[in-house]
Protein backbone atom coordinates (compact mmCIF):
# COMPACT_ATOMS: atom_id res chain seq x y z
CA UNK A 1 0.00 0.00 0.00
CA UNK A 2 1.27 3.45 -0.85
CA UNK A 3 0.76 6.99 0.33
CA UNK A 4 1.54 9.85 -2.01
CA UNK A 5 3.70 12.78 -0.88
CA UNK A 6 2.90 15.54 -3.38
CA UNK A 7 4.42 19.01 -3.38
CA UNK A 8 3.69 21.86 -5.74
CA UNK A 9 5.44 24.94 -7.06
CA UNK A 10 8.49 26.35 -5.29
CA UNK A 11 8.61 23.61 -2.65
CA UNK A 12 11.77 22.30 -4.32
CA UNK A 13 13.38 25.39 -2.75
CA UNK A 14 12.24 24.56 0.77
CA UNK A 15 15.03 25.35 3.19
CA UNK A 16 16.38 28.26 1.17
CA UNK A 17 13.31 30.15 -0.10
CA UNK A 18 12.01 32.64 2.49
CA UNK A 19 13.37 30.72 5.50
CA UNK A 20 11.78 33.29 7.80
CA UNK A 21 8.39 31.94 6.66
CA UNK A 22 9.10 28.34 5.66
CA UNK A 23 12.10 27.44 7.82
CA UNK A 24 15.44 25.91 6.88
CA UNK A 25 14.49 22.24 6.58
CA UNK A 26 14.75 20.94 3.03
CA UNK A 27 12.04 19.02 1.21
CA UNK A 28 14.42 16.05 0.98
CA UNK A 29 14.74 16.01 4.79
CA UNK A 30 10.97 16.18 5.26
CA UNK A 31 10.51 13.41 2.70
CA UNK A 32 13.03 11.18 4.48
CA UNK A 33 11.31 11.67 7.84
CA UNK A 34 7.94 10.85 6.31
CA UNK A 35 9.35 7.88 4.41
CA UNK A 36 10.59 6.35 7.68
CA UNK A 37 7.25 6.90 9.43
CA UNK A 38 5.39 5.33 6.50
CA UNK A 39 7.80 2.37 6.36
CA UNK A 40 7.36 1.78 10.11
CA UNK A 41 3.60 1.61 9.44
CA UNK A 42 4.08 -0.88 6.60
CA UNK A 43 3.40 1.65 3.85
CA UNK A 44 5.39 2.92 0.89
CA UNK A 45 5.78 6.67 0.45
CA UNK A 46 5.83 7.79 -3.18
CA UNK A 47 7.14 11.34 -3.42
CA UNK A 48 6.67 13.84 -6.23
CA UNK A 49 7.33 17.57 -6.58
CA UNK A 50 6.62 19.72 -9.58
CA UNK A 51 6.37 23.38 -10.44
CA UNK A 52 3.80 22.46 -13.09
CA UNK A 53 0.09 22.15 -12.39
CA UNK A 54 -0.55 19.51 -15.05
CA UNK A 55 2.28 17.30 -13.79
CA UNK A 56 0.69 17.25 -10.33
CA UNK A 57 -2.66 16.27 -11.84
CA UNK A 58 -1.03 13.57 -13.97
CA UNK A 59 0.73 12.16 -10.90
CA UNK A 60 -2.53 11.95 -8.91
CA UNK A 61 -4.29 10.27 -11.80
CA UNK A 62 -1.45 7.79 -12.41
CA UNK A 63 -1.52 6.68 -8.77
CA UNK A 64 -5.22 6.05 -8.22
CA UNK A 65 -4.28 2.83 -6.42
CA UNK A 66 -2.82 4.78 -3.47
CA UNK A 67 -4.52 4.64 -0.06
CA UNK A 68 -4.04 8.36 0.57
CA UNK A 69 -2.08 11.49 -0.25
CA UNK A 70 -0.44 14.36 1.53
CA UNK A 71 -0.44 17.41 -0.71
CA UNK A 72 1.14 20.79 -0.28
CA UNK A 73 -0.12 22.52 -3.41
CA UNK A 74 1.75 25.74 -2.66
CA UNK A 75 0.20 28.74 -4.36
CA UNK A 76 -1.94 26.51 -6.57
CA UNK A 77 -4.28 26.08 -3.60
CA UNK A 78 -5.44 29.64 -4.18
CA UNK A 79 -5.67 29.58 -7.97
CA UNK A 80 -6.24 26.14 -9.45
CA UNK A 81 -9.74 24.89 -10.13
CA UNK A 82 -8.34 22.01 -12.21
CA UNK A 83 -6.14 20.79 -9.35
CA UNK A 84 -9.21 20.97 -7.11
CA UNK A 85 -11.10 18.83 -9.61
CA UNK A 86 -8.28 16.24 -9.69
CA UNK A 87 -8.23 16.05 -5.88
CA UNK A 88 -12.03 15.74 -5.80
CA UNK A 89 -11.80 12.85 -8.27
CA UNK A 90 -9.12 11.01 -6.28
CA UNK A 91 -10.48 7.74 -4.85
CA UNK A 92 -8.45 8.18 -1.65
CA UNK A 93 -8.32 10.78 1.13
CA UNK A 94 -6.09 13.79 0.48
CA UNK A 95 -4.66 15.87 3.30
CA UNK A 96 -3.85 19.49 2.42
CA UNK A 97 -0.71 20.83 4.09
CA UNK A 98 0.56 24.40 4.28
CA UNK A 99 3.75 25.14 6.19
CA UNK A 100 2.81 28.73 7.01
CA UNK A 101 -0.42 29.99 8.51
CA UNK A 102 -2.05 31.07 5.26
CA UNK A 103 -4.95 32.66 7.18
CA UNK A 104 -2.53 35.15 8.74
CA UNK A 105 -0.87 36.11 5.46
CA UNK A 106 -1.99 38.05 2.38
CA UNK A 107 -5.71 38.13 1.64
CA UNK A 108 -5.38 36.07 -1.54
CA UNK A 109 -3.85 33.16 0.44
CA UNK A 110 -6.85 32.86 2.76
CA UNK A 111 -8.99 30.91 0.32
CA UNK A 112 -8.04 27.44 -0.83
CA UNK A 113 -9.94 25.77 -3.63
CA UNK A 114 -9.00 22.43 -2.05
CA UNK A 115 -10.69 22.93 1.33
CA UNK A 116 -14.02 21.41 0.31
CA UNK A 117 -12.46 18.37 -1.36
CA UNK A 118 -9.77 17.36 1.12
CA UNK A 119 -10.32 14.97 4.00
CA UNK A 120 -8.16 16.89 6.48
CA UNK A 121 -6.00 20.02 6.59
CA UNK A 122 -2.82 20.87 8.49
CA UNK A 123 -2.07 24.57 8.34
CA UNK A 124 0.69 26.66 9.93
CA UNK A 125 2.53 23.87 11.76
CA UNK A 126 5.79 24.32 9.87
CA UNK A 127 7.32 21.25 8.28
CA UNK A 128 6.04 19.22 11.26
CA UNK A 129 2.64 19.54 9.56
CA UNK A 130 3.71 16.89 7.05
CA UNK A 131 4.29 14.40 9.84
CA UNK A 132 0.95 15.28 11.43
CA UNK A 133 -0.78 14.77 8.07
CA UNK A 134 0.96 11.43 7.54
CA UNK A 135 0.05 10.14 11.00
CA UNK A 136 -3.59 11.12 10.36
CA UNK A 137 -3.54 9.23 7.05
CA UNK A 138 -1.97 6.17 8.65
CA UNK A 139 -4.82 6.10 11.19
CA UNK A 140 -7.35 6.46 8.37
CA UNK A 141 -5.86 3.47 6.53
CA UNK A 142 -6.26 1.39 9.67
CA UNK A 143 -9.98 2.30 9.80
CA UNK A 144 -10.58 1.45 6.15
Amino acid sequence: MKILFVNGPNLNLLGTRQPEIYGRTTLAAVEETCRKIARDAGLDLVAFQSNHEGALIDFLQQHRDAVGAIMNPGGLAHTSVVLRDAVADSPFPVVEVHISDVAAREEFRRTSYLTEVTAYRVIGKGVAGYEQALRWLIEETKRA
